[in-house]
């Protein structure tokens, strides 16, 4: 039986699934404010699109031109040509000459920026691209200090995915070695492909890496940057930030002068 190539942009969309009620937590809050939306990190749109589809235009911004390409075929296959802006660009030194009444950071990809430096350039481009009344809103997960220990230089099974239209199957494992003195997990991640009987198709080794932030952190930077937290919440329902929430989600708006 012949099997179909595919790129990396597919693996990723297969086993990015995003987290519970996420993609409806930004749609809703798009809607609310009549857009146009700045979306950073945007990779193949898997919040953008359903943005777009609610009729709200939005602007899709990501440093990966393959992951764009991606997402400039699945508009095309929707039509929705007219509501999307796709733009090769970095959440740290961006420049689009609008404002934007929302700007989105989804599914942790704000953690992708390596170092303080990094994060204050994002904040302050950010601030600069919000309308006075506007919204910021992203979520990062919550560091344990007790998960970081034990998942240190180990392998961890992230899951079994489905290929859509095949029987296919693609398992994710991650191998995570943290520096915890910079606060930054390098991370090699491998996604196996098996046909229905098991035999392994192909093999796909990338790596990463990304900066954990704790909230008590992440609330100085952004005060640091112009920005006054709104709303915590521990999850995407809207449900109170704990001491036990594993996610944090954020709504913060510029900070009157």
């Amino acid at each position: 039986m012949d099997h179909l190539t595919y790129d990396w942009p597919d693996y990723y969309d297969w086993t990015s699934p995003g987290l519970d009620y996420d993609i409806s937590y930004y749609t809703e809050l798009a809607k609310q404010s009549g857009g146009p939306v700045l979306e950073l990190g945007c990779g193949t749109g898997r919040c953008t699109l359903p943005i777009a589809l609610a009729g709200i235009p939005v602007v899709g911004l990501d440093a990966n031109e393959s992951m764009l390409n991606r997402a400039r075929q699945k508009t095309r296959q929707i039509n929705l040509k007219e509501k999307i802006k796709w733009v090769n660009g970095n959440m740290t030194n961006f420049d689009l000459k609008q404002k934007f009444p929302l700007i989105i950071i989804p599914y942790r990809s704000f953690l992708h920026l390596l170092t303080i430096r990094d994060q204050v350039h994002a904040l302050n481009r950010i601030c600069q691209h919000l309308t006075d009344d506007g919204i910021f809103a992203f979520n990062v997960f919550v560091p344990s200090v007790k998960h970081l220990y034990e998942m240190d230089n180990r392998y961890s099974y992230r899951g079994s995915f489905p290929v859509p239209g095949t029987a296919e199957t693609v398992e994710l494992i991650d191998f995570t070695e943290y520096d915890h003195f910079s606060q930054q997990a390098s991370i090699i991640r491998y996604f196996e492909r098996y046909s229905q009987s098991g035999q392994l198709i192909e093999r796909i080794r990338t790596t990463f890496r990304l900066r954990y932030v704790y909230p008590a952190e992440l609330s100085h930077l952004l005060a640091l940057c112009g920005f006054k937290i709104r709303h915590r919440y521990g999850d995407f329902r809207r449900m109170p930030f704990d001491r036990h929430s594993q996610e944090l989600v954020i709504e913060a708006v510029k900070r009157k002068v």
